[in-house]
């Protein structure tokens, strides 16, 4: 069975994921692993992961996937036990000194070679098979071709990427971090020195309109229009990149693959491909591509104008209680919302279902009619039942 599997920067992350669809999810640990800037896991918050995670039959899968100087051994083994005995299924790795490591110390988990290590063709592959890796995360330069004669010629799970950032370099081989800021992108701090914006001379002359910025990033990867020659090829694992985004990001991403996957599973097709990209776009803020997976990456995949990653607003609050005999409705409220303001209910099991606000009120009941402080408790009135964890948004948003 195909697995949909998606990023936790945290704890709630996770549980978000996993509430909204996720077959599995990847946490990076304190140590050993790439995004040093997210929040990341201790031995306590792993295993309350996997306990949350095994209640709705998913995995837990942890990145070590760091390239490890000489200091970055130290502790490992003790580590590696913590980590079998918290329910970790298997370890995210590029190093091979890691897999023989893990191979003595922790054999239950499963090794699954990290995408750092840019594997492309079926020979890597089937070395990494014989060192006793069940699960290769192919590089991101590969087509639907490439990965189609690979997973005839090989017999490791593949794992593609199929949504979220995209490196300007191969695979993360980028040095522009390490030479600018002295943050190493390959021990998990990144600065994105190709998102940053530049200016372009010519012998000290300005080569284009002085409110101008280039950068030299890529788009972001959407692969909606790629997922069900996936499912035919044979491809194990679908991934979801973006540990350190928002819980909304999490929950509509997640969700949007996961009913375009069941719906194919279940029919053999789509009825409707502009939905889930509709759907997606609900919680972008980058212009998206489809990367190497159709053709050669050009001009049209790459962002080398001026950057148009703006927060969106669209997010307005997450449901913390729903009373069946008032309708009252209580909320964690994310954004600025009125009264008389069409919005947007979506949750795990609750389709979107558009609705206009009527009642509002304060923690104490007193009527509002503007939701204007951040994490504000919100009640309001609404006329059919919610969960904890379905989330409002604004109606009709468009990208």
């Amino acid at each position: 069975m195909i697995e949909l599997l998606a990023p936790a920067g945290d704890l709630e992350k996770l549980k978000v994921a996993v509430m909204y669809g996720a077959d599995a999810v990847f946490i990076g640990g304190k140590k050993f692993s790439l995004r040093a800037r997210a929040s990341n896991f201790g031995i306590k918050e792993i295993r309350e992961g996997c306990e949350f995670a095994r209640k709705y039959n998913a995995k837990v899968y942890v990145t070590m996937n760091i390239v490890p100087h000489g200091e970055d051994f130290e502790g490992i083994e003790d580590y590696l036990v913590e980590l079998v005995d918290a329910g970790v299924t298997g370890v995210i790795i590029s190093s091979i000194a890691y897999a023989n490591i893990i191979k003595k110390i922790a054999p239950t988990l499963e090794l699954h070679l990290s995408t750092q290590f840019s594997a492309s063709n079926s020979e890597t592959i089937k070395m990494f098979e014989e060192l006793g890796f069940s699960r290769v995360v192919l590089a991101r330069e590969t087509s639907l071709k490439q990965i189609e004669e690979i997973k005839k010629k090989t017999n490791a799970e593949l794992e593609i990427f199929i949504h979220g950032g995209m490196c300007v370099a191969y695979s993360g081989r980028c040095m522009l971090s390490n030479h600018m800021t002295n943050r190493d992108a390959n021990r998990g701090g990144c600065a994105h020195s190709c998102r940053w914006n530049y200016k372009l001379t010519k012998d000290g002359v300005l080569q284009h309109q002085e409110d101008e910025y280039l950068n030299m990033g890529s788009k972001d990867l959407m692969a909606i229009n790629a997922i069900t020659k996936m499912i035919d090829i044979g491809v194990k694992s679908l991934k979801i990149e973006g540990r350190m985004k928002s819980v909304y990001y999490i929950a509509t991403v997640v969700r949007c693959y996961r009913m375009l996957i069941d719906e194919y599973l279940k029919t053999g097709r789509l009825e409707n491909i502009d939905f889930y990209i509709q759907e997606i776009q609900k919680a972008e803020t980058r212009q998206a591509a489809t990367g190497f997976l159709h053709n050669k990456v050009g001009p049209n995949e790459q962002l080398y104008n001026v950057r148009n990653d703006v927060p969106t607003k669209e997010f307005l609050g997450i449901v913390l209680a729903y009373d069946d005999e008032t309708q009252i409705a209580t909320l964690e409220q994310r954004n600025y919302f009125e009264i008389n303001e069409e919005v947007e209910f979506f949750g795990p099991k609750l389709k979107n279902t558009n609705f206009v606000i009527g009642e509002m009120y304060d923690e104490e009941m007193n009527e509002l009619d503007v939701a204007r402080h951040p994490k504000q408790i919100i009640k309001i009135k609404v006329p059919f039942k919610l969960k904890p964890w379905d989330m409002l948004r604004k109606a009709n948003y468009a990208n």
